[in-house]
């Protein structure tokens, strides 16, 4: 075959079956050139591992970068974490966490066994920065700052952390093993800043409940207040067994809790200076604390008998020493009012004679305003010598001592004082003896007539009385009682005295001694035997009065005794009496006692009882005629 045929065939052969290789020939050289069909067949095998071996390098590369980026995070955790637990908690507590308040406190419950819990509202931050050393300072460097960014970036990262503390024992710093109160806190969020700025825009708003149980041991509680006053200073311990930190919330999870940071044992101690409080004299100059009678005012208060019982209400006002505006809302306080011992030798134990409660209130300055309510309490029979004591103080314008008490803190006796009325109440008024008679009897004289007069009660008592029995003890004078302010002796003082229900009546008021000297123009005394049985009705009271009745009792044959040296006095009365048209005016003044039904005085056997009210001052005028004297002289 020719070489064109030859050419013509391949021309010609555009078939779909793969080309096949021609068949070499006399010409086709012995060593193909680079160009040839062999060089083609070998290219795809060397590509395949050139690709590989790139990648090969590539993740080398990377993961070499990626080790050295872990250990170099790991190193500045580690750093940073370092820092933290190395710092201690005093540290931590001076300089990294910052609290403002309280804002706002709420009484939430009480534990029955005397604990409290409290809703605190504040405003708290910690700053992480200080803590971890990453805070921007003058003069870093780039490398030093860009190795605290990386920490700060962390801690804003890390935004908050959980604390869980165990019970905090907080003792006077110069006596721990006597603590003072122990608080209880549930676990708590933090936030943390990284680089906080100069003022408190950054502290994040927060309402922590806490349990306060403070000591039952009310004598170390008040030695330390009156150190602490005395020094101008508070001086604690707090001891925490272990706290454990936390990172994230409390509902966080992953990567945040794994960081943890635990301390145990701690001990710190914090002092605080008691600054300027309003109201109250500069702590630290060795003044004595005030007490609450000096803290507190009673301004007004009211006894009413309803559903037998003797209901209370009042109104007082409490300094508030307390410069901060705080948001605070009293829940309502229950207090027990009691009397101290008449007798501390031999008595131990007060007298109960009042529960009381006073309403929710707030903060307000500079005195906070209490409205109280309350009922008397069942007297028991060892109750009535501290009462006698009490009313007797009260109605001679005496001041009484009380003890104040409240379930909230169990042991806790607060002494104050109980004011009486100023000036001194004038209980017996507008005492006379109407168509009073003088006759002789055997070897004496005898007075009779009707006793008038009006008991009326201190102001804000307002309770139901029945005077049922009066007892007077009457100086006769020639004319009008002398004033006091010309040096006459005075009467004794006012005193009360509380019957049990059971008791025997029959005793009458011990007697008074005769003024010494006697006075000028006294000339008799009148002194019954016995107690004079009185009818009374309720009548109008002035203002500025409690309840007031009018009474009235008979007196017949009731000797009428002249005094010593004062016959001549005697004698120129009557003759006044027998010789003047008018008849002649007798002064008549003296003390009486009266026995007084109160509606609703409750006692324990449930019995009404009477209260006797003795020494009660009076003094007054009666009008004798001639036919009332001479009819019994000559007949």
């Amino acid at each position: 075959m020719s070489t064109d045929s030859v050419d013509i065939e391949r021309r010609i052969d555009k078939g779909k079956a793969r080309a096949r290789s021609p068949e070499p020939t006399e010409d086709t050289p012995l060593l193909g050139s680079a160009s040839g069909s062999y060089t083609s067949r070998v290219e795809p095998e060397t590509t395949p591992r050139r690709l590989y071996s790139k990648l090969v390098s590539v993740f080398l590369i990377s993961l070499s970068s990626c080790v050295v980026l872990l250990l170099l995070v790991v190193l500045i955790v580690f750093s940073y974490r370092s820092r933290a637990v190395s710092a201690s908690p005093d540290e931590i507590l001076q300089h990294a966490v910052v609290l403002r308040g309280p804002d706002g406190v709420d009484v939430l419950n009480t534990t029955g066994d005397g604990g409290v819990w409290l809703l605190v509202r504040g405003r708290v931050g910690v700053d992480a920065g200080e803590v971890a050393g990453v805070k921007e300072v003058a003069g870093d460097n780039i490398l030093q700052d860009a190795w605290k960014s990386i920490g700060r970036w962390g801690i804003r990262r890390l935004d908050r952390v959980t604390v869980n503390l165990s019970s905090i024992e907080i003792s006077p710093e110069s006596d721990p093993s006597n603590p003072l109160t122990t608080l209880h806190f549930p676990p708590m969020e933090l936030p943390l800043t990284a680089n906080p700025p100069p003022d408190n825009s950054w502290l994040t708003p927060v309402a922590i409940r806490v349990l306060i149980r403070p000591t039952k041991d009310i004598q170390t509680l008040k030695r330390f207040v009156r150190d602490s006053w005395k020094r101008g200073q508070i001086r604690v311990q707090a001891v925490v067994d272990h706290a454990i930190v936390q990172g994230g919330g409390l509902d966080d999870g992953g990567w945040r809790q794994l960081i943890t940071v635990a301390h145990s044992n701690i001990h710190t101690k914090i002092h605080i200076t008691i600054p300027r409080l309003p109201g109250l004299p500069p702590a630290g100059r060795d003044e004595p604390l005030p007490d609450v009678n000096q803290l507190l005012t009673l301004q007004s208060f009211r006894v009413t008998s309803e559903h037998d019982t003797l209901a209370l209400t009042a109104n007082a006002t409490v300094i508030n020493p307390l410069s901060l505006d705080l948001d605070f809302t009293s829940p309502v306080l229950p207090f027990t009012v009691s009397l101290p011992p008449v007798n501390a030798s031999t008595d131990y134990l007060s007298v109960p004679i009042a529960n009381v409660t006073t309403q929710s209130f707030t903060l307000t300055h500079p005195n906070i305003s209490l409205s109280i309510n309350g009922t008397v309490l069942p007297f028991p029979r060892d109750a009535f010598s501290a009462l006698s004591a009490f009313l007797s103080n009260y109605v001679s314008a005496i001041d009484s001592d009380i003890i104040l008490s409240t379930p909230f803190f169990p042991g806790l006796s607060l002494p104050a004082k109980f004011p009486a009325p100023h000036p001194k109440p004038t209980i017996l008024r507008d005492v006379t003896i109407h168509d009073m008679k003088i006759k002789p009897v055997g070897s004496g004289m005898a007075a009779s007539g009707t006793v008038l007069a009006r008991v009326v009660l201190p102001h804000g008592i307002e309770v139901g009385v029945d005077v049922v029995r009066v007892f007077p003890d009457v100086i006769v004078y020639d004319g009008p009682v002398p004033d006091p302010a010309d040096g006459q002796p005075q009467t004794a003082s006012s005193s009360c005295v509380l019957n049990y229900p059971v008791d025997d009546h029959d005793n009458v008021p011990p007697a008074p001694p005769l003024p010494d000297p006697l006075p000028e123009r006294a000339f008799a005394h009148i002194r019954p035997d016995a107690w004079l049985a009185s009818v009374s009705e309720p009548v109008e009271s002035g203002d500025g009065e409690g309840s007031a009745v009018s009474v009235s009792a008979n007196i017949v044959d009731v000797p009428l005794e002249v005094l010593p040296g004062r016959e001549r006095e005697f004698s120129n009365f009557v003759s006044k009496v027998i010789f003047g048209t008018q008849g002649a005016i007798a002064g008549v003044q003296g003390v009486a006692a009266v026995a007084v039904h109160v509606h609703g005085l409750p006692f324990e056997n449930g019995r009404d009882g009477e209260m006797e009210l003795t020494g009660l001052p009076f003094q007054g005028s009666v009008r004798i005629g001639k036919r009332t004297l001479l009819g019994h002289f000559t007949g």
